[in-house]
């Protein structure tokens, strides 16, 4: 997961970087700091982003020449 793939992500469920945090167990700080590109959290840390994400509906879209994504699952408003 890319810093503009997750603010895209939040933006698509509208979640706020403190319901992310809450959601993922990682520090705010940490998530601004990653979306600003300021630094790179470990794999774990990234994980937990992911999941949470997607938990609350994001599908990631990995690089595939179209460039790399986020969306809505089916069925998720």
């Amino acid at each position: 997961m890319t810093p503009s793939q997750c603010r895209a992500a939040r933006a698509l469920v509208a979640m706020s970087q403190d319901r992310l945090a809450e959601a993922s167990g990682v520090a705010k700080r940490t998530i601004a700091s990653f979306e600003k590109e300021g630094r790179q959290p470990y794999e774990r840390t990234i994980a937990a982003l992911r999941d949470a994400l997607e938990s609350a509906g994001v599908e990631f879209i990995a690089e595939n020449g179209g460039g790399a994504g986020v969306r809505l699952k089916n069925g998720v408003e």
